[in-house]
């Protein structure tokens, strides 16, 4: 990331962490100042302006809308985050909110495992000037910078270059992202329909809330790419709105991989719980197979322990042994039926 610039008289605001000014695709050298760079804009000749800012205040971003006349509506909405993702006109201005997602590392899914984490980019793109706004754990833009300055004509296109630019960074770490997410997928589903490995249903609900997170952040998406990518939008010229077609396309494939998702842990998750029943129900049944061979013994013994005197078999000296033999072979033969209709 770039050292943040200081704030200091007739400067830019401390949550600055790149400013350049930009002529027919390539960066002049040097910084300046917010005055400068104001100054020095000419859309008609091909200069604009791409401030890049990181979690500013209210009042760090409040000196930059006014020196560039960003609507306060949108203003208000980069300064407090936590937006859904979203494309807005305001007169020349595009505004266009992103959500960013980032894979958390972790050895095994379990109740309270991460695994995503989210973050915001917001772009304002105008007659000369393309401004990022990030918070959380919206990776640097740096990057991205760097691609463009590296292919001028691209970068000619102007602020519409960035806006697609970062859209495309976006999405393409969503494609990332759900790679990763369907190693989880694929090893809880294996872990889940194994044979006497039973899985926390915990495991499965954090791994579709997660999930949930995802697919908050990705699918509003769609409607901003459909507009950029069909040449509705005045200020994005016919050649970069072709570029948001693979955008859109790309965006696409995440969108079914997460509903694909969304499909195999509601599955999971159905088959954790009857498969949960199932062991509940073969318990019982073994429960009441043993309590069926105990209550045959204590119905015999029960019954020779009325001790009444009128008693056939209490005289005989060959009442006891007698007893124990029918206890055994009775016993035998309902452990045998139990045995043969698999409740033991």
């Amino acid at each position: 990331m770039a050292a943040r610039y200081g704030n200091e008289a007739g400067g830019l605001p401390s949550a600055v962490v790149d400013c350049a000014l930009y002529e027919n695709g390539k960066r002049i050298p040097g910084q300046v100042n917010l005055g400068r760079i104001l100054e020095r804009i000419d859309p008609e000749a091909g200069r604009f302006a791409w401030i890049g800012l990181y979690e500013p205040n209210e009042a760090q971003l409040q000196e930059v809308a006014e020196a560039f006349g960003l609507h306060p509506l949108a203003v208000e909405d980069a300064v407090h985050a936590h937006q859904r993702p979203k494309l807005e006109r305001y007169g020349d201005m595009l505004f266009l909110v992103l959500k960013t997602i980032v894979y958390v590392d972790h050895e095994r899914v379990t109740a309270t495992s991460e695994i995503v984490d989210t973050g915001e980019i917001m772009v304002f793109a105008g007659p000369g000037y393309a401004i990022t706004v990030r918070h959380g754990s919206a990776p640097s833009l740096d990057g991205v910078r760097q691609q463009l300055q590296e292919d001028p004509r691209q970068l000619g296109c102007g602020p519409a270059a960035v806006l697609h630019a970062v859209a495309d960074m976006v999405v393409d770490r969503y494609l990332d992202v759900a790679d990763a997410f369907a190693g989880d997928v694929d090893t809880l589903e294996s872990e889940v329909f194994a044979p006497d490995l039973p899985v926390d249903a915990g495991r499965i609900y954090q791994l579709k809330r997660e999930l949930l997170e995802f697919k908050r952040a990705v699918m509003p998406l769609a409607p901003a790419l459909q507009r950029l990518s069909e040449g509705s939008v005045p200020q994005i010229p016919k050649d970069v709105a072709t570029y948001f077609r693979d955008v859109a396309d790309h965006h696409h494939r995440v969108s079914e991989q997460i509903l694909s998702f969304d499909e195999l842990i509601t599955g999971m998750l159905g088959a954790s719980i009857a498969q949960l029943g199932v062991q509940q129900n073969a318990d019982m049944r073994r429960i009441s197979a043993w309590a069926a061979l105990v209550a045959v013994p204590t119905m015999i013994v029960g019954v020779y322990g009325m001790n009444f005197d009128h008693m056939p078999e209490l005289r005989s000296p060959y009442g006891y042994p007698a007893v124990w033999i029918l206890i055994v072979t009775v016993c035998t033969f309902v452990y045998r039926a139990l045995r043969r209709n698999k409740w033991l």
